[in-house]
């Protein structure tokens, strides 16, 4: 009986603290969330992904078609230019070279006999003259005669085109005959071998392929992608890191080469290729495997670094009231300064920033991954963003530097402050000039009654650890 009650008043207990938990107010529970200012490094990046290519790769084919007599090189072999690598069945066009070499023998014979006439028909027109001068042949046989004479050497100009033209025929049927045997030309390794022994191939359209050959496999290439929104931003001589799934661990170094013009469409999506230069000394990576490419677009060592999160954020008169201060001049409904929506909840990491426009910004700001974030979005709804982030035209003669105000936590006031920006990795960014120390603290937003519950649990029963206090940083 006795363990019966201890239950119930256990049970009365719990439920009655969790209805004064309930109804614990909203404002009493709210918390300002704040973040540090660091000082480190900041790299403003582009990430694609992309296939590794040898730098030359040449497609051995052939010429002419026959079947696979002989196979000298196979997957992985080393060659050098000019090697034999296969060789087709001869038979074929050593006979075509015979035909056209007794053509050429004939036809010498034709003009051999075509000279004969020359010289018969040129005796028999010296004897007609003869006889016409003194009148003992009529004129008509002079004149055939004549004809004749001209009929053969007629038949030694036409014996000589015929020789020059078997001639021809016969050197054509000599090449055929010399493509039957194929070389590699260049020096290389054969990454692949595309026909066996006793296979036909088929040269009467085009050119079959039998090997693939790359030329160098310590020097290699990667193919990558980039989105036309992140293009203009990639220029030769950039170094790039990347990574491939065969060597999940190791990081790989390249440079940017070349940005080609030709746009490749894809679902209505542009992109442009760029070629990036790999050295591969210990021909880890091979022809075909995919990276994961990230370009560096500007860097920034040992400067003082700010969330992103700390531009978004905008007091109202509840967060004010919090701290027990007084809302200052300027504040328009308590709707934040400058008539921008209040925020009510921040992420310090959050990977999202508030870019300006072009109107209000003189670069970018920033880099999102899979094309969203700053000068993403751009157009008059970017512009509106920017206007009621506060942020300000850059000054004259500073490209990528942008004056934006941010709210610190200063002996438990809020402070507004002016500080100018650089680059963004889209976690923090780069303060370039301000009154930020490091050791700063910011403020990325407001906790609400209901997230500071979450955090805790639920469960009003349950201690708290890490809890973030009211009016400053964590404790």
């Amino acid at each position: 009986m006795k363990t019966w009650v201890v239950l119930i008043v256990l049970a009365a207990g719990a439920a009655g603290g969790f209805l004064y938990y309930q109804s614990t107010p909203a404002q009493a529970s709210s918390e300002l969330i704040t973040a540090d200012v660091t000082r480190g490094s900041i790299v403003e990046t582009v990430q694609s992904t992309g296939s590794i290519e040898a730098v030359t790769t040449v497609l051995v084919g052939s010429q002419v078609s026959g079947s696979i007599k002989s196979l000298y090189v196979d997957f992985n072999s080393q060659v050098r230019a000019g090697q034999v690598i296969a060789e087709l069945d001869p038979s074929l066009f050593e006979t075509q070279v015979e035909q056209a070499r007794a053509s050429v023998v004939k036809f010498e014979a034709d003009l051999d006999r075509a000279k004969v006439q020359v010289d018969d028909s040129q005796l028999k027109l010296t004897r007609s003259r003869e006889l016409a001068g003194r009148q003992l042949i009529p004129s008509s046989e002079l004149e055939t005669a004549e004809s004749a004479a001209r009929q053969a050497q007629s038949a030694v100009k036409s014996a000589e085109a015929q020789i020059v033209q078997a001639t021809a025929s016969l050197n054509q049927s000599q090449v055929n005959l010399n493509h039957t045997i194929i070389k590699a030309p260049i020096d290389g390794i054969v990454v692949s071998r595309d026909v066996d022994v006793g296979q036909t191939v088929a040269a009467s359209m085009s050119a079959p392929t039998l090997f693939v050959i790359a030329q160098d496999m310590t020097q290699m290439q990667v193919s990558a992608a980039i989105d036309e929104s992140d293009i203009g931003r990639i220029e030769s001589g950039q170094a790039v890191t990347f990574r491939v799934d065969a060597y999940p661990d190791d990081q790989f170094l390249g440079t940017v080469r070349q940005v080609r013009l030709q746009p490749v469409v894809e679902q209505n999506v542009v992109s442009y290729t760029t070629i990036i230069s790999v050295p591969n000394p210990e021909l880890k990576l091979r022809p075909g495997m995919t990276a994961t490419v990230t370009v560096e677009i500007a860097r920034a060592d040992d400067t003082l670094r700010v969330p992103t999160g700390a531009f978004r954020f905008r007091p109202t008169a509840e967060a004010f009231a919090l701290l027990g201060q007084a809302v200052p001049p300027g504040m328009r409904g308590g709707r934040g300064e400058f008539g921008g929506r209040s925020t009510s909840r921040g992420d310090a990491t959050a990977p999202r920033a508030v870019s300006s426009s072009p109107e209000t910004s003189a670069g970018p700001t920033g880099l999102w991954p899979h094309g969203g974030g700053s000068g993403a979005s751009g157009g008059a709804g970017g512009a509106r963003r920017a206007v009621e982030d506060g942020a300000s035209v850059s000054a004259p003669g500073t490209p990528g530097v942008t004056t934006r105000p941010v709210w610190v936590l200063n002996a438990g006031r809020l402070e507004r402050v002016e500080i100018r920006t650089g680059i963004s990795d889209g976690i923090v960014q780069a303060v370039v000039g301000g009154p930020l120390e490091q050791g700063s603290q910011v403020v990325t937003g407001v906790t609400e009654a209901r997230e500071v519950a979450a955090q805790r649990g639920g469960n009003p029963l349950m201690p708290s650890f890490g809890r973030r206090s009211r009016g400053g940083g964590r404790r």
